[in-house]
């Protein structure tokens, strides 16, 4: 059974999944050199992975697909468990980790990232995550549902196939209720006037019609960005069909950057639960060096890299 933690007294929650340790690890593109080995993502390796969910079919090739989903063989949530959450006493919260974890393959090219791809290619990705999204979110228990993607070894990744994941769950993650709170302490939404701002300044990245992105001015990570739309929209599931298009633009543009430069990141999607109101973004964060003690111990965090020469990196 997977088990669910909170804090003693912090709104911080841990999965324990010991099944996750016997995930297959092959991080290096030269990993699978012989037939013998398997990437359980490829076309052909269908049946190794669990039941399908769902598909986006090659527009030439209707009997193959461009992008698949199906739920990740060694999940940290499940949706057979229960969905409480107890305190035994005041200290000990506790339950069955609820949820569903599930995997996109990207692309079916197994020596393409999501980088090389097109930007329509991108575009493809993009609504499957809001399809995700909309589905798992009026499913019965979950309060929240997390996109995100690793990409690379530092990040986190384990097969190399191309790959996003998303982790469905009974909670709301502590640092986003956290954006929530602060944003409440404003009369209208200060991420609305902070890109208007931003679209000024020397962190300035890429702008279109629908989105704009920027390198925060107290980033987290060297070579951070942020990709928000012009809109206030509290989730991506409120896009348009030709606003992915934008979004997707704005992606081929960053991630290529960091993939030339040999960089892992991870990306992942913050936005409104329920009843909230929060500007939806993306945040973009390359793991070009390792937290260590003073980052763990205060939450704070030394960045060699300026948001301002980080920009400059990107814009180039």
């Amino acid at each position: 059974m997977i088990n669910l933690r909170k804090d003693y007294i912090l709104n911080r929650w841990s999965y324990i999944a010991s099944d996750r340790a016997k995930r297959p690890q092959q991080v290096e593109k030269n990993k699978i050199k012989n037939k013998e080995d398997i990437c359980y993502f490829c076309p052909g390796s269908e049946s190794l992975t669990p039941p399908e969910i769902g598909r986006i079919s090659n527009k030439n090739k209707k009997d193959e697909w461009q992008v698949r989903w199906f739920l990740n063989k060694f999940p940290a949530v499940d949706e057979s468990l229960k969905k409480e959450i107890e305190t035994k006493n005041k200290f000990y919260t506790n339950g069955e980790a609820f949820g569903s974890h599930e995997i996109i393959a990207e692309t079916p090219d197994h020596e393409k990232q999501l980088a090389d791809l097109s930007v329509e290619e991108i575009e493809e990705v993009l609504k499957v995550y809001a399809l995700r999204m909309k589905e798992l979110s009026a499913k019965e228990g979950i309060k929240y549902v997390q996109i995100f993607k690793n990409s690379g070894a530092k990040a986190g990744t384990s097969l190399v196939h191309s790959h996003s994941q998303i982790i469905a769950t009974n909670t709301i993650p502590s640092l986003v209720q956290e954006k929530i709170d602060a944003v409440k302490k404003y009369k209208s939404c200060p991420y609305c006037e902070i890109t208007k701002s931003e679209e000024k300044s020397k962190r300035f990245i890429f702008a279109n019609d629908d989105f704009i992105c920027f390198a925060p001015y107290a980033p987290r990570f060297n070579y951070e960005a942020l990709i928000f739309p012009r809109k206030h929209y509290k989730n991506i599931t409120e896009l348009k069909e030709a606003e992915f298009k934008n979004l997707a633009e704005i992606f081929k543009i960053i991630l290529p950057k960091l993939e030339g430069a040999g960089i892992s990141y991870n990306f992942y999607l913050h936005y409104s639960p329920t009843g909230e109101d929060l500007h939806f973004h993306f945040v973009i964060a390359p793991r070009v060096n390792t937290w260590a003690g003073f980052e763990l111990a205060t939450d704070s965090f030394i960045v060699k890299t300026s948001p301002e020469d980080a920009a400059e990196f990107y814009r180039e």
